[in-house]
């Protein structure tokens, strides 16, 4: 879908397109929370401006004319017309000033995810190919705090110390993942919730879990790390989709 020229002028424009994609496909996924959650896209070098969904837009509407620019840095953010919402700004405003290797960051409450965040044990054991994915790549955070206004927000980005891992299972919350481009973060968003959905199933079934060695975790995230260019058709093929519905997503 072509944009009006207009509106292609918007600063940023591809990145635009990109996230308001995976703010669509992402309810399609039944991974949305209606009028919650946040994505978030780094646009200057340091990655602390960033595109971010308006406030308490459902994920459904949004296009990518829509997505405000907000900067990490600015105290007075909230004041400002437009301002997003408040938990967008301590959780996404914290990512972006403390984590530079969080270029685009997605959280969901995402059904899946968010069991596995309740359980005690909130582990996700390599049992499939999926879940070797995230073996040694997942931050567990089990010190959930309330609504992620600007202490809480703070206190989870620095969580994110170690660049190998991009996922981060907030305890009693959801899941937060980064990653440096849109389609890498969506594309990891959603093998977590598919690795998630096939333990909590597992689970169900109450037999003893075939877990992989070590070894062929390892073996098997490191070679998924490397497949080529998965993410990138991953979201070409979703605005495809959405293209051919003729959705205004691209407006």
């Amino acid at each position: 879908m072509n944009a009006p020229h207009s509106i292609a002028n918007i600063d940023h424009w591809q990145e635009r397109v990109d996230l308001a994609a995976a703010f669509r496909w992402t309810v399609r996924l039944n991974m949305h929370e209606a009028v919650a959650n946040h994505f978030s896209l780094s646009v200057n070098d340091d990655g602390t401006q960033f595109l971010m969904n308006p406030n308490q837009m459902h994920f459904a509407r949004i296009r990518a004319s829509d997505l405000i620019l907000v900067d990490a840095n600015d105290p007075d953010t909230l004041k400002k017309p437009g301002a997003p919402d408040p938990t967008a700004w301590g959780l996404h405003g914290g990512l972006h000033r403390h984590c530079p290797h969080a270029r685009c960051a997605m959280h969901v409450h995402s059904i899946y995810a968010t069991v596995l965040a309740t359980l005690k044990d909130k582990r996700l054991p390599p049992i499939d190919q999926n879940c070797a994915m995230f073996f040694n790549r997942v931050v567990i955070d089990d010190q959930y705090g309330g609504l992620a206004f600007e202490d809480e927000g703070e206190r989870c980005a620095q969580l994110f110390d170690d660049p190998k891992k991009k996922v981060m299972v907030m305890g009693n919350h959801g899941v937060m993942v980064i990653g440096d481009t849109v389609a890498e973060t969506f594309n990891r968003m959603f093998y977590f919730e598919r690795a998630a959905q096939t333990y909590i199933n597992a689970l169900q079934t109450g037999m003893e879990l075939d877990v992989l060695s070590d070894e062929i975790a390892e073996k098997t995230a490191s070679e998924i790390e490397q497949y080529p260019e998965q993410d990138i058709r991953h979201l070409a093929e979703v605005k495809a989709l959405l293209d051919a519905e003729g959705a205004d997503y691209a407006s």
